[in-house]
């Protein structure tokens, strides 16, 4: 929980780098935040009203830590876009967030596997 508050905290920011446990972790977190949401609202026949304000909530810092995964990895942050290409361009990103974190600073900032986060 405490990456996934860690993203939170960092709402908009897009400047820096964001480690693979960091990224997979609020992946991970926020999935299963929409899975619960998703059986409140059959249960309670809701019409998708919890999962729509829990999106637009997490949209700005889902693109966040997203980009700050790409600057880890050493790319541009507008990388991001290659995902509107159907099929391939989702696995591509999928590639580039599982890869890992390029050693020493980089024109991003300082790896943040070194400083301990």
């Amino acid at each position: 929980m405490h990456w996934y508050t860690n993203v939170l905290k960092n709402y908009v920011t897009f400047s820096g780098r964001a480690r693979r446990k960091e990224y997979w972790m609020f992946a991970l977190i926020n999935t299963l935040i929409s899975l619960a949401l998703t059986v409140v609202e059959l249960v309670a026949d809701l019409s998708q009203i919890l999962t729509g304000l829990y999106s637009l909530f997490i949209f700005l810092p889902s693109l966040a830590v997203t980009i700050r995964r790409l600057h880890d990895t050493g790319k541009s942050g507008w990388w991001f876009l290659i995902a509107l290409i159907p099929l391939v361009g989702a696995i591509i990103l999928l590639v580039f967030m599982c890869l890992d974190s390029e050693e020493g600073t980089n024109k991003y900032g300082p790896n943040p596997k070194s400083a301990g986060y």
